[in-house]
């Protein structure tokens, strides 16, 4: 035993390992970085329930996305692929969190951050339906998930640094750079495994396969988003589809892979995720990320 280390337990040691001073580090970073921001004043023009609306999106984009890939935590093929996978989720987790603070802020109702995303329903959700599907244990779809969300999430955010809300922009100015390694982790990995062996580049081109019907939905804008970009405020995502299109065509054709041609997911009645309007997936997630919360309503740990 090292008695030279005070640290009592395994977590405090890991904590002063990787150099953090809060030791609630692991539940997501950003929200301290923005805090006086969250209570600040729906710029003028802007409809309130838009810009809450809004901020549920992008926070429930990340909050999604980030569940999904921790399920990768002891699934992934190394540990340190673990440890990478691990932090992107807590980058996109400390997004929502500060997403969801401003929209519970902005809608009045006096619901929290941690009201939204552990007691809405279904329907109350208002993510895109790439973050909700599952990659069924398959690395490829890990990574190509993740490549097709990160390129698709960092356009936006690079054009949402300029947002007349000061979260929105506060979130975009951090989020950037943490979506820039986000992105260039899943083209490294998509590079290795495309450009690879014949297995291997089988297998992620099948990935991009069951991927691809769920892209065409990212483009997909909102009479909320479009009005929130008429204000100076959100960005509609039509806009990014040229810029997205071509970072992934690169990608693709350095890994020797190929743009799938399969028709997209269809919406249901016209509606799709930012409608609240989900596959059969969300339900699962749901019950697995709020499962905690239900049985012990206002628990403080």
């Amino acid at each position: 035993m090292n008695t030279d280390h005070d640290a009592t337990n395994a977590y405090q040691s890991l904590v002063e390992t990787l150099g953090h001073d809060d030791p609630r580090w692991a539940f997501g970073t950003g929200v301290e970085d923005v805090q006086a921001e969250i209570t600040s004043p729906v710029p003028d023009g802007v409809d309130p329930a838009d810009l809450a609306a809004y901020c549920l999106m992008l926070g429930d984009d990340a909050l999604i996305c980030s569940h999904r890939l921790t399920e990768w935590v002891t699934n992934a093929p190394e540990l340190e692929e673990e440890v990478a996978l691990a932090n992107i989720a807590l980058d996109l987790l400390g997004q929502a969190r500060v997403l969801l603070a401003r929209a519970g802020h902005v809608e009045g109702e006096g619901r929290d951050e941690d009201a939204l995303a552990y007691l809405r329903t279904e329907p109350e959700f208002r993510n895109i339906a790439l973050a909700e599907v599952p990659d069924d244990r398959d690395f490829g779809r890990a990574i190509a998930r993740l490549l097709v969300f990160s390129t698709w999430r960092l356009a936006l955010l690079q054009r949402l640094h300029g947002s007349r809300d000061p979260v929105v922009a506060a979130v975009a100015g951090k989020g950037v750079k943490e979506v820039a390694y986000h992105r260039d982790h899943a083209a490294q990995w998509t590079l290795r495994l495309g450009d690879g062996t014949a297995e291997s580049h089988r297998r992620m081109q099948a990935a991009l396969e069951a991927v691809w019907p769920y892209v065409e939905e990212l483009y997909r804008s909102t009479e909320i988003e479009r009005r929130l970009a008429a204000a100076g405020v959100a960005v509609d995502p039509a806009e990014v589809r040229a810029e997205v299109d071509a970072v992934l065509d690169e990608v693709l054709t350095r890994a020797t892979l190929t743009r799938p041609t399969v028709p997209p997911a269809g919406l249901l009645g016209g509606r799709g995720g930012r409608d609240g309007t989900h596959t059969e997936y969300l339900g699962h997630v749901l019950a697995e990320l709020q499962s905690l919360a239900r049985q012990h309503p206002g628990a403080r740990w």
